[in-house]
């Protein structure tokens, strides 16, 4: 068992435990952590919907991403994957969802954000959500592997500090 599978199968079985389902909001990635996610059997009693929003566009029109707030942040920023979160739980049946937006390159990187820069969000439902940016090395398909990595394990920990509050 792969990396992936493991945390994917890990993340099924804490959300399996507490009848809670996941969605996901990615855009660098592009649906990689659906796919993950949906490579386990039985996922389709954990798992409810991925929204892959590339564009800025799809950000608003499928997520409710403000457009004052891609402006003034960049697609790319905290502001946003927050947003994607509020929206991907908003538009589904969720407990949890975790957002992705970064510059996988090997262009589009500037001073502020260069190549390797992704945000990632993890929220639930009662409104608890965190967010965190990372600085992943290596290539387009190495930063977009390690932010389905990270995204998976911010799951996993989320479900762990909710299991700890109750």
């Amino acid at each position: 068992m792969n990396e992936l599978e493991a945390l994917a199968t890990q993340l099924g079985e804490a959300l399996l435990a507490k009848c809670w389902r996941l969605a996901t909001a990615e855009s660098c990635t592009g649906g990689w952590v659906a796919q993950a996610v949906t490579a386990i059997a039985g996922s389709s009693n954990w798992f409810d919907r991925g929204f892959v929003s590339y564009s800025n566009e799809a950000k608003q029109d499928m997520l409710g991403v403000q457009a004052a707030t891609l402006a003034a942040h960049g697609a790319v920023s905290e502001a946003v994957v927050r947003e994607m979160v509020e929206g991907a739980l908003a538009r589904s049946r969720a407990d949890l969802a975790l957002a992705i937006s970064g510059v996988a390159g090997p262009a589009g990187g500037t001073a502020e954000k260069p190549v390797g820069t992704v945000w990632l969000a993890w929220g639930r439902r009662d409104g608890v959500c965190t967010a965190q940016r990372f600085h992943f090395e290596g290539d387009r398909a190495e930063v977009r592997h390690q932010s389905v990595v990270v995204a998976l394990q911010g799951v996993l920990r989320l479900l762990r500090a909710e299991a700890q509050t109750v």
